[in-house]
Parts: C-alpha cells; structure tokens; sequence
C-alpha cells in the first residue's frame, strides 16, 4: 500500500507562518521517506502521520516556532538519552525555528525507522493513565475564584487532572511576582473556559 497524503495537512501547511512552511514540508517528506503504509490524518487540530490507523508521530506550527514529537513512549526515552530533556515546547525536538534546529536528515531517518519498529513490537505506545489524588485548592486561588464566577464556574465543571495542572503550574512559581501573574493568568484563562494547556490543544 502506498502512503496517503491528506489535503487537509497541505492547507495547514498553506496556513503556517512563512517560517515554518519549509520546516513542515520538509519534516513531511522524511516522514513519508521514512517507510511504507504511512496515512494523514488531523487529530487535536494538528497533522498527524499513522501506520495501521495508529499514531506515528506528528508535527505543529506555533506563531514563532514548530513542534515535533514521536507518540510511542520508547521514542521519548531515545531522544532524551541523545538529546536531553526539553520543556521548551510541545514534542521532543525543543522549539524549531529553521531547518537548521532539526537533526540531521540521517539521525531523523534512524528515529523514524526506530519508531516504526517500536509501533510494530506491539509494545504499549503510551504509559498506562494512573490516577492521582486531587490537590487542594491554594488559599489564593480559592479566594480569587470567589471574585470571579465565570472562572469559578469553568473550575466547577473541571476534570480533577484539569484543576491539577493549573494548581501544579501555580505552586510550582518560585517567586512571589511569578505567582501572582500566574494567578492573573489562571483567572483569565478559567473565565473563558481555557484548560492550562488550551493552546497546545489548540494547535
């Protein structure tokens, strides 16, 4: 079976900021280089690449950088082992900007072959979901959703790992300004009803 392009992914491309156009054809063209049977597909607003109807890896444009990541957790322990860990973006290659951020097309093609055999070893792609206990609610954030009712309302109706992130983002602020902008922020967000992570969701 020939890979399947999807013209859904060439208007995302289209709609891209002229910086990241080449970066997304040329990640693209690897992808499909990189072996047979590989499909197009658009989940959480972004391209994704599948084999067998399973995630592969998938790529997302950002207004100043783009995005890369591979979906088998296998893939998240070989780049952090060559690369180290990033918490510069979404995805496991830091933020792209120019071709020049990108590995070189011989490194890629091996992760790509790699994550091909990861995905055909029928090992588990993604950790198994553990629960965690919700965390209380910080006095300040509790006092500030009092001011705010639309915001209030978005916490109400929270899933308990939505709540989570915004509590962990808030307590983890080592300084006082830090905080309190992250406070600002939260409220802002809640009262549109934004998740801590809406803009990667929204990609």
């Amino acid at each position: 079976m020939a890979n399947r392009t999807d013209p859904r992914v060439d208007a995302y491309i289209g709609r891209a900021a002229p910086f990241a156009q080449p970066i997304l054809r040329h990640l693209r063209k690897l992808i499909h280089a990189g072996g047979p049977d590989i499909e197009e597909d658009i989940k959480w607003s972004c391209p994704f690449f599948l084999r067998g109807g399973q995630p592969l890896c998938h790529f997302a444009a950002f207004k100043a950088h783009v995005a890369f990541g591979f979906w088998h957790q296998g893939m998240r322990k070989l780049l952090e082992a060559e690369r180290g860990r990033t918490e510069e973006a979404m995805g496991l290659l830091g933020r792209i900007t120019q071709l020049a951020d990108l590995p070189p097309d011989g490194t890629m093609r091996r992760y790509l072959k790699t994550a091909l055999a990861l995905h055909e070893s029928g090992a588990r792609a993604r950790p198994a979901a553990k629960p965690k206990p919700e965390l209380p609610v910080p006095r300040d954030l509790a006092a500030a959703l009092k001011q705010s009712p639309p915001a209030a309302a978005t916490w109400k109706n929270f899933s308990p790992s939505h709540r989570r992130e915004y509590v962990e983002w808030l307590t983890e602020a080592k300084r006082d300004e830090t905080r309190q902008k992250r406070l600002a922020t939260t409220l802002e967000w809640l009262a549109t009803g934004k998740s801590r992570n809406w803009k990667y969701q929204n990609c």
